[in-house]
């Protein structure tokens, strides 16, 4: 199972350790996943709070 996160900061932390990110647009919402060696972490934002967290990431990202 996922762990969902709500914090910005700490999902950006955890990206310097990723393998990847995963983005998903939704129709009123973002939902980013990032996969680590051992757990897999979401977060979900507006589209106004994503985008920039978007840019901040440290890791590969891909768009689904």
């Amino acid at each position: 199972m996922p762990n969902e996160i709500v914090d910005i900061e700490e999902f950006v932390r955890l990206s310097e350790k990723a393998e990847e990110c995963r983005i998903k647009r939704l129709k009123d919402t973002i939902k980013l996943k990032i996969k680590t060696s051992s757990r897999l972490y979401t977060i979900k934002l507006e589209k106004e709070k994503a985008d920039p967290l978007i840019k901040r990431l440290k890791c590969k990202t891909t768009e689904v």
